[in-house]
């Protein structure tokens, strides 16, 4: 899941300030697991744009912010949102474009896109993905080293881990020890003679990826 925290409050003010009739959307899936964009946060921002002198038309929580059709259909059927000015869009930044491809009005972020979380427990989220496109984890025993090591380095420990320790966080166990423990434990620590090529990041940014279509059964 894409784990969000919020924006500053002024922040988004700022953001607004052009506007009056603020209609507020939330996110039921990711926003809504880390508390930033479910019904709860969604009624803060409603009483924080009338403390500040907005009116707030309104607000929905789709299930899934990122789903343009979704969005469209309940815009359609949301008068309150048809006459607002604006939209404050409490979701990732997915969410956030889509919406804006959803309607002709202007949308303004409420929230920050911070990592692909693994969710520990309710509430905790695990930084252990950096959606680099170019997945190592078969080789790593399923530890990216991409995200977890503060360096991020692809074939191994740098010189600076000490007894087990990153050198980055002395409190923090090396990844890369960590890779190896669980490789040994399950009799494939030869896999770490291999070498992971560098990563080509260029290649992600721009990669021009055509909408997959479906087919009326499928949708």
């Amino acid at each position: 899941m894409i784990v969000t925290d919020k924006k500053p409050r002024q922040e988004v003010l700022d953001a607004l300030k052009d506007y009056h009739k603020v209609f507020v959307i939330g996110c039921g899936s990711c926003a809504a697991a880390s508390r930033t964009g479910g019904e709860d946060e969604c009624r803060e921002w409603v009483d924080e744009l009338k403390k500040n002198g907005k009116e707030p038309t309104g607000h929905f929580i789709p299930e899934e912010t990122c789903h343009v059709f979704l969005l469209k259909s309940m815009l359609r059927q949301s008068e309150p949102a048809a006459g607002s000015d604006v939209f404050l869009v409490l979701s990732c930044g997915a969410g956030v474009q889509a919406v804006s491809a959803a309607t002709d009005k202007p949308v303004v972020a409420g929230l920050n896109s911070m990592f692909l979380g693994t969710t520990y427990r309710a509430g905790e989220f695990l930084k252990y993905c950096s959606l680099c496109g170019s997945c190592v984890l078969s080789s790593t025993a399923g530890i990216c080293p991409v995200t977890r090591c503060p360096k991020g380095l692809l074939n191994g420990p740098c010189g600076g881990m000490v007894n087990g320790k990153c050198e980055v966080d002395s409190d923090m166990k090396c990844v890369w020890v960590e890779i190896y423990e669980r490789l040994k434990s399950r009799n494939k620590e030869k896999i770490l003679t291999m070498v992971n090529k560098p990563k080509s990041y260029g290649n992600i940014r721009h990669q021009k990826v055509e909408p997959k279509k479906l087919s009326k059964k499928a949708l």
